[in-house]
């Protein structure tokens, strides 16, 4: 059951968009209305915030808000919604780059709750007393969604539906990928290529970061480092290579560049309050923001990625949109006055610091963000009331304009910022993470939560992108990699450079990118499924087994897909894990393709060891998880042959899907396969291919 109060004014974010079933008008709520077990108290005018508060049983757990900082059970901080360009993902900090504000409560009451508002929002999930949650958000309008069921799983199933379906990413897009800030020319990228093609190791894609433009603007190639982009382009394709250059949200101030001047004659960028454009500072300098919360401003900024896709572009990273402001340009003068007024001071332990907070502040300050405005549905409102929406607009941009340019093909998109409904037009990245065990950890924490909000297609920097990543930390890291759906080495420039031919064991290396393919029709086919059937691809344990407590206790084990588990090791110098298991499982030690061990493994508590070449899989009672011979990017894995990985007591039957992966209408039931095992090994396929399948 699904019931909708809508509070005051709220600004209309289009986060829903399937209100079927929903209980409730569009009209003013009252509190009385919400159900007993919640407390809300609603402001009535702009002052006024409202809070929605929950009292907790000693036991309950909350998951979900998406993309955020510690663990897959959220209960005990504080969180914010927020979108913030903070690298430093350290367990103190409270919002990251997205906002997600839905959320599940599992105890006494099992219960979801969406608040659809783009302004701030706090959760105190637990932080101020233990046993409460108390929701605040800023003063203005809001939304605010109550779901619920009997099946945590069906409650988001049932949220799934209400906000629409998840984005698709080409089949290309689930191959390995290679990125850092720093390839400057056509040489470093072809170097990258041809390590890996001559040392075997499986490779899709190359990332464009910002040098790959002309002094930063966007949808510019820099002349002189790619001379001739479209035959460069097309040159990686034919070694099958799909190039991903970066999009920034800041449009560069300068004459002449056809985007700023078409923006600035259109009205097309935020303005201030007295109408002139606000300038703030990012890569190029001064720059414009464009308004991707007017809709005419929206397909203008939309379309520029014409010029990238006519040169054989079909893949795209946005970056910066939360967005990241360097400075705002009044603000940087006014500190540059207070810093000649320090210089005529003795600097003591006061004002040195003083001054040492000023300059660090200067970047993305909340009062900047105040004065700066939107021209959003034919009102002008100030960006911090819907701040929590322009990495939403900015890859909505994108993903409309490509349904207009190539209405029939998928093009890979995903963002760094994000709103509850971007789901829908691309997927997200988790952000500069850092070269640490601790982010590791973090990458599979997050993954249930970003699918319960429609996020499918992502995945961390694989290594870390800021600070130095050691050998054992990129292995450990590509092993969790393998599984999500966005597999990409990235790093900093600065940083170690972190490609695996600058480390030592090629061979390591070779075969755990290789697993991915290997792997590749089973989470092809997960997150497919997942996709059509507003479904999880990552689960956490107490999703698929509700009654096991031990297993609402589990934070570093995740459920992918129906078939099986992971337990990656994340731990510096370990040669193995503790796991649990709620129930009888086989395990499948991996080393590559063609080598790994199994062990039947009953239920309970198990140490388990795991090299650092090695991956664990764990294997459902009666399930199978399907595999190919692997490739050396996805065009060449062949899945008219599988392989299958299975544990089978009675019968285990697999619904295996498939197509061409570049086509945007699917049929899902007329892409599946059904594989049907029985305990005598008898192996049976019937449905949308012919394919041979073969237990192993």
């Amino acid at each position: 059951m699904v019931k909708r109060f809508r509070f005051g004014r709220p600004i209309e974010t289009e986060a829903v968009v399937n209100e079927a079933g929903i209980l409730g008008g569009r009209v003013g709520a009252s509190v009385q209305d919400i159900p007993g077990f919640l407390k809300v108290t609603a402001g009535t005018g702009m002052e006024e915030g409202s809070t929605v508060i929950y009292e907790m049983g000693e036991r309950d757990a909350i998951y979900g808000l998406g993309e955020n900082v510690r663990g897959i059970n959220k209960r005990g901080w504080l969180y914010e919604s927020n979108c913030t360009d903070d690298c430093i993902h350290t367990e103190s900090k409270h919002s990251l780059y997205a906002a997600h504000n839905f959320f599940l409560v599992d105890g006494r009451e099992r219960f979801a709750i969406f608040v659809d508002a783009p302004q701030k929002i706090v959760f105190d999930m637990g932080f101020q007393e233990r046993s409460r949650l108390a929701v605040k958000i800023a003063p203005g309008g809001f939304v605010l969604y109550i779901l619920e069921g009997d099946d945590l799983r069906g409650i988001v199933r049932e949220f799934r539906r209400m906000i629409g379906k998840s984005y698709l990413a080409p089949k290309w897009a689930f191959g390995y990928g290679q990125s850092r800030w720093g390839y400057q020319n056509e040489e470093d990228i072809r170097e990258v290529v041809r390590q890996h093609r001559e040392n075997g190791v499986p490779l899709d894609s190359v990332y464009l970061d910002i040098d790959y433009m002309e002094q930063y603007k966007d949808f510019t190639v820099d002349g002189e480092r790619f001379p001739e982009f479209p035959a460069f382009v097309k040159e990686m394709r034919q070694q099958g290579i799909h190039l991903v250059p970066i999009i920034d949200a800041g449009v560069k101030i300068e004459e002449g560049y056809p985007v700023y001047e078409e923006g600035l004659e259109n009205g097309y960028f935020c303005k201030k309050a007295d109408g002139t454009e606000f300038v703030g500072g990012v890569w190029p300098g001064r720059v414009h923001f464009p308004d991707v919360l007017n809709e005419k401003a929206r397909r203008w900024f939309g379309l520029k990625y014409q010029v990238l896709l006519e040169q054989g572009i079909d893949g795209f990273w946005n970056d910066m949109n939360e967005p990241a402001l360097f400075y705002a340009e009044e603000y940087l003068k006014e500190a540059f006055g207070k810093l000649a007024d320090y210089q005529k001071q003795e600097l003591n332990i006061h004002s040195f610091f003083a001054m040492k907070e000023m300059l660090l502040g200067v970047s993305n300050r909340p009062e900047d963000y105040q004065t700066f405005y939107h021209d959003y549905q034919g009102e002008k409102i100030c960006h911090d009331q819907v701040h929590n929406l322009y990495g939403y607009g900015m890859t909505r941009a994108a993903g409309e304009a490509f349904d207009e340019l190539k209405p029939e093909q998928r093009i890979l998109l995903f963002s760094r910022a994000s709103y509850v409904g971007m789901h829908r037009y691309g997927g997200v990245w988790m952000g500069d993470n850092c070269s640490w065990w601790s982010h590791l950890l973090m990458n599979l924490q997050m993954l249930p939560g970003l699918n319960m909000c429609g996020f499918l297609y992502t995945g961390a920097d694989l290594g870390g992108f800021g600070e130095d990543a050691t050998e054992d930390l990129l292995l450990r890291w590509l092993g969790l990699g393998i599984f999500t759906p966005l597999m990409r080495n990235h790093s900093a420039m600065g940083t170690r450079m972190q490609e695996f031919y600058r480390f030592g064991h090629v061979d390591d290396f070779r075969n755990i990118i290789g697993l991915r393919y290997v792997f590749l029709p089973y989470l092809y086919s997960e997150f497919m499924k997942a996709a059509m059937r507003d479904d999880m691809m990552f689960l956490p344990l107490a999703f698929v087994y509700p009654e096991d407590e031990m297993a609402a206790g589990v934070e570093d084990q995740l459920m992918v897909g129906e078939s099986m588990m992971i337990a990656p090791v994340y731990r510096q110098n370990a040669r193995g894990r503790y796991v649990y298991l709620p129930e009888e499982m086989k395990l499948y030690r991996m080393r590559s393709g063609e080598d790994w061990d199994e062990e039947m493994l009953p239920a309970g508590h198990h140490y388990v060891p795991a090299e650092l070449n090695e991956v664990l899989v764990f294997v459902r009672p009666d399930h199978v998880v399907v595999l190919s011979s692997g490739g050396g990017c996805v065009e060449k894995v062949d899945t008219s042959r599988l392989d299958l990985l299975h544990f089978v007591k009675t019968e285990a039957v697999y619904e295996w899907y498939e197509d061409d992966g570049y086509q945007k209408k699917v049929n899902l039931e007329a892409g599946i396969t059904r594989i049907v095992v029985k305990s005598d090994k008898s192996v049976r396929a019937e449905g949308a291919r012919k394919i041979e399948c073969r237990l192993v």
